[in-house]
């Protein structure tokens, strides 16, 4: 069986706010992260994270380049350029329920999915401005 892995979106705006989503099963707490989600076998995971952020947000992005991996090559994260689009849920999976810009001071009180990637998407963010 083949391990898990995916991608990540990393998207700022001329605000420098960062693309949001509000995510989770009906009968869990929504948390908050970047559009993400798993590598299908045939694409690369910079085609994973462009398909990813349209179905999760509607916009369609370019890679710029990777910005870091987490956990042993599982996770790759990208930066992104917003090319076009408005937001607009398209998840096959019905997990999506938001699509936000967020500041780095909404970010530091959100409840994240992901608690590990907060400091990592704040010093990002905080290295753009």
């Amino acid at each position: 069986m083949e391990k898990w892995t995916g991608s990540a979106a990393i998207c700022i705006n001329e605000k420098k706010e960062l693309l949001m989503i509000l995510q989770g099963k009906p009968e869990e707490e929504k948390r908050w992260s970047v559009p993400s989600g798993g590598k299908n076998t045939n694409e690369s995971y910079e085609q994973c994270c462009v398909r990813e952020v349209w179905e999760e947000t509607g916009y369609k992005v370019a890679v710029n380049m990777k910005v870091f991996v987490k956990g042993e090559g599982l996770v790759h994260y990208f930066e992104v350029n917003l090319l076009s689009g408005v937001p607009t849920i398209q998840d096959p999976d019905e997990l999506i329920h938001e699509i936000a810009w967020k500041s780095a001071s909404q970010i530091a009180e959100l409840d994240l999915c992901f608690e590990e990637d907060r400091q990592l998407l704040l010093d990002y963010l905080m290295s753009k401005v």
